[in-house]
């Protein structure tokens, strides 16, 4: 499912000038739920909101990523599976929006909002105030990770992790500010910051943040296998 989206996304048009608008979230001044073949006629605002978290009702999450958004829905590209009538919570720029699945086509999806949002509401949440900017969308993960802090090596528990960085403990206080890298398992080794400690747990910011393509296939694995081995138990 993954390999295939990423496929279809990297061969779908050329890289140019008018890719930073095409890879632009679109939010619309409807309440409709957008959909792939729509031609909209009315006005349009253009942000760079382009990645959401996801939750079923069983509590497996994915990122999605998010190509229109209306006050009653909006259209994103999913790499697990959902089907139409599914209720889901999608998280977008720290909101949480109880939304149905209405229609499915090729790895893209439509969800319709419980209740219409307030879209300024929600691009207001994007900008920065008083210092705080919210966080991009974190997916909770059971995993183990080596982060490596000058010459030597922590093997840590990571608790959540995000296109810009991850919580892990146990971490050691003196660790704070340091630059690290960190190793997951199948992940590739990312350069970071600690940048804040609480009672042995740590936030690490990436220097660079994942890839969506690359966060997105990494979940898609784990979700695969957590299927396959409770397929085995049953």
């Amino acid at each position: 499912m993954f390999g295939s989206l990423i496929r279809r996304k990297q061969t779908q048009r050329p890289l140019g000038e008018d890719d930073i608008a095409f890879e632009s979230t679109t939010f619309s001044l409807s309440t409709a739920v957008p959909r792939p073949s729509e031609r909209r006629s009315d006005e349009r605002m253009i942000a760079m909101l382009r990645v959401a978290k996801l939750t079923d009702k069983s509590g497996r999450e994915q990122l999605i990523r998010v190509r229109n958004v209306s006050a009653g829905g909006l259209m994103a590209e999913v790499g697990h599976v959902v089907t139409v009538g599914e209720e889901m919570l999608i998280e977008i720029s720290s909101q949480k929006v109880p939304s149905t699945v209405v229609w499915i086509r090729e790895g893209t999806a439509g969800f319709k909002f419980e209740q219409n949002i307030d879209l300024g509401e929600l691009l207001a949440g994007r900008k920065q105030r008083h210092g705080f900017r919210p966080r991009p969308p974190r997916l909770e993960v059971n995993c183990k990770a080596n982060v490596k802090l000058e010459s030597s090596y922590y093997t840590v528990d990571v608790h959540d992790i995000s296109l810009g960085g991850m919580k892990v403990e146990p971490i050691e206080e003196y660790c704070l500010g340091k630059k690290v890298v960190v190793v997951v398992e199948s992940l590739r080794p990312v350069r970071g910051e600690i940048r804040w400690f609480s009672d042995r747990k740590a936030g690490i910011v990436f220097d660079q943040p994942l890839k969506f393509e690359e966060l997105a296939e990494w979940v898609g694995k784990r979700l695969e296998m957590a299927t396959l081995k409770a397929s085995i138990k049953n």
